[in-house]
């Protein structure tokens, strides 16, 4: 999924507790089949999860509600990597109830030993109860907070938990976390598996609206992540087009299967990117008892774009795999390049970016006992990780190169060309970051600054044009936003070498008036934001093709050179009206194609439509300093959309696709999406 648009400001706060009781470990041999009421182990209740839901979910807005689902799907996908699960499937129904399947073990039902109730009751009921805390039942498991189905129970308004087991089917309903009734037999089967079906509770989420695209990313990531497995999902709320204009097609959805995994990840992730070498390096091993998955490959644009995993996590932070796979990347490649010759007339260092510009990578660890760190807990701490990566890249790629000398000649010529490129752009960089931002000298003329200094509490609206930004800075408070005008459309960074994008004067004037810094010692691409001089950067174009393209130009940017902005929450669009409603003395601002025609209904009722005056704005400069300031400035009126990043993979392949050369994916992306977007052509 691409970078989402959450209009809700949120910071995850997340605590994984880990209290194994001892006494409670099943008497089971390594790889035993067993599983049963022994193997759940309680660790606490429920009692603070309604309370404080964003403790254990994130946020209770889009983010937290799809993390419901994920809680779900991660249980089926533990079955799934023990062997017993390859068929999982989600359902959006009609009435916004998710329901999950698999064709798994099923929950275990018999009476658990020490609540003396049913397991699955204790696994619905019971914060951190499960087999996952059995390392005998789960080798390791999914997923990130590891608070399981009973937080996704005490959320949601209504649960329904079938389970298919021991040729029964069992049943047991809940409200709000609490049993309706006994575990109970409904019938016969023939099957295994576990069926929960929730309803989210409203009281509680800020939306309760289930996004299919965001839920669909998730499961097609999941397939390459763990091959061999069906997902599916369908969309019961909406029917596709049948050709004839009407939605009175089939259910909308999507089925996910991956053979080879990580390997046709990145042909995904690099579809849009023209291949340097043919062959996609696939790596499967286990070093120090940590299972290891990599496959990579060079292209000829000039982003990394690496992505890592542990248990099935994109840690967008990194942690010590990604630092494994660096160092034995960078050791490798510099070994072979030095021996092959080919850097004898190089005048200046290879740094570690070098051999990575152009790289499309998917690391997949699987680690038994976790431990995140970092701003969100996605980086991952343990040292042991470091080495086992370091070890499977190294010995792999070392043979691959022998073995391929023709391939391996043109990832080194690429890393030569990138070298030199760095070395040109560094200097374009120390001339941005030469000037003294914090003090305020050689802010960039165009930059009508706010008086107040404290970052927390200042706005900088980057707007479209000379005119509109006149506007703006007229409509604005002085006292807390900044306006900065942007000169038409910025350089499309995913096709410009790193110099050319420090020399791009709009790029440059972005980069002094927010006051960071990029590059160090290290890491050339990384940001420093100790001077960041707003907390909220917002961007604010024309409500038309020409606005919505700029607005894309703009987020392309940040998110391959500013990825920390957007992890901090701090990138935002605006929402300027699409018209203007007036009949006599009534205005009404509306936003939405359906707010526009609702508001035509109700003034025409009784009467006709030749009093009932539609403004339609396609430009900002079309409102006057007041209107600007009341619909789209004004913190008591506004709506800003938050730019997140669900999955950085999926906003990685869009980005390129978007911004790459290749027309018909765009097309049929931006056709599929049409309905989504409210732009004039």
């Amino acid at each position: 999924m691409c970078p989402g648009v959450n209009s809700v400001n949120k910071k995850r706060i997340m605590k994984e507790k880990d209290k194994l009781d001892e006494n409670m470990k099943a008497n089971l041999e390594n790889g035993s089949a067993e599983y049963s009421a022994e193997n759940i182990q309680v660790l606490e209740g429920l009692e603070a999860v309604r309370k404080r839901p964003a403790m254990f979910i994130g946020d209770i807005s889009t983010k937290g509600l799809h993390h419901l689902v994920y809680e779900v799907i991660d249980n089926s996908i533990d079955e799934a990597l023990v062997g017993y699960c390859d068929q999982i499937d989600l359902v959006i129904n009609e009435n916004n109830t998710v329901t999950v399947t698999d064709n798994g073990r099923g929950i275990p039902t018999d009476i658990h030993e020490k609540e003396q109730r049913s397991a699955l009751e204790v696994v619905m009921t019971v914060l951190h109860a499960g087999g996952k805390f059995d390392k005998d039942s789960y080798k390791v498991s999914g997923g990130l907070h590891g608070v399981g189905v009973s937080c996704v129970n005490a959320l949601s308004k209504n649960l329904r938990a079938e389970v298919h087991r021991g040729g029964q089917v069992y049943l047991q309903e809940y409200e709000r976390g609490k049993p309706m009734a006994d575990v109970k037999s409904i019938g016969k089967t023939d099957k295994t598996g576990t069926i929960i079906t929730f309803d989210p509770d409203d009281t509680i989420f800020i939306t309760t609206d289930f996004n299919f695209e965001i839920l669909a990313s998730r499961l097609r990531e999941l397939a390459y992540l763990n091959k061999g497995i069906h997902l599916g999902i369908t969309d019961m709320r909406e029917k596709e087009e049948n050709g004839n204009g009407n939605g009175n097609g089939k259910f909308r959805s999507e089925k996910f299967y991956s053979e080879r995994g990580l390997s046709e990840f990145v042909e995904l992730l690099d579809a849009n990117r023209e291949r340097l070498t043919e062959k996609i390096i696939q790596i499967e091993t286990e070093k120090n008892d940590v299972p290891v998955e990599i496959a990579l490959q060079y292209n000829t644009s000039f982003s990394e774009n690496v992505h890592s995993y542990v248990n099935n996590i994109n840690t967008i932070e990194g942690g010590t795999h990604l630092a494994g796979f660096r160092r034995g990347l960078t050791r490798t490649l510099k070994s072979y390049a030095e021996k092959s010759g080919m850097l004898a007339k190089m005048k200046f260092d290879i740094s570690g970016d070098d051999f990575r510009e152009g790289l499309t990578a998917v690391i997949s660890v699987k680690v038994q006992e976790p431990q995140f760190e970092g701003q969100t807990k996605t980086k991952l701490g343990n040292s042991e990780v470091m080495g086992a990566v370091d070890q499977a890249i190294s010995a792999n790629l070392a043979h691959y190169l022998e073995e391929n000398p023709k391939d391996a000649r043109t990832i080194v010529q690429k890393v030569i060309l990138a070298a030199t490129a760095r070395h040109a752009a560094r200097k374009a960089r120390e001339l941005v970051q030469r000037k003294n931002v914090l003090s305020g000298a050689g802010l960039p003329g165009k930059l009508a600054d706010c008086a107040e200094k404290d970052p927390a509490n200042s706005e900088l609206y980057l707007v479209e044009g000379d005119s509109a930004g006149g506007t703006a800075k007229q409509g604005r408070d002085r006292h807390f936003q900044a306006i900065m005008p942007l000169r038409g459309k910025i350089l499309n960074v995913e096709k410009a070498m790193q110099h050319k994008i420090f020399e791009n004067e709009e790029i440059k004037n972005i980069f002094i008036a927010l006051g960071v810094t990029i590059g160090t010692e290290e890491d050339s691409k990384a940001l420093n934001l100790e001077g960041l001089r707003y907390h909220k950067i917002i961007i604010m174009t024309d409500a038309d093709v020409d606005g919505s393209h700029i607005t894309t130009l703009i987020m392309t940017f940040f998110f391959r050179y500013m990825t920390e902005l957007i992890q901090e929450g701090y990138l935002y669009i605006a929402t300027p009206p699409f018209y203007l409603i007036k009949k006599g003395k009534f205005e009404k601002y509306c936003w939405t194609e359906e707010e526009r025609e609702q508001t035509v209904k109700e003034l025409s009722k009784g009467g006709s439509e030749s009093g009932i005056h539609i403004q339609r704005y396609k430009g900002l400069g079309e409102m006057n300093a007041e209107q600007l300031w009341e619909t789209t400035m004004n913190p008591e009126n506004r709506t800003l959309r938050q730019v997140t990043i669900e999955s950085a993979a999926e906003a990685d392949r869009i980005f390129s696709m978007l911004m790459g050369d290749d027309v018909p994916p765009r097309r049929e992306f931006i056709e599929t999406h049409a309905k989504y977007a409210n732009i004039d052509v």
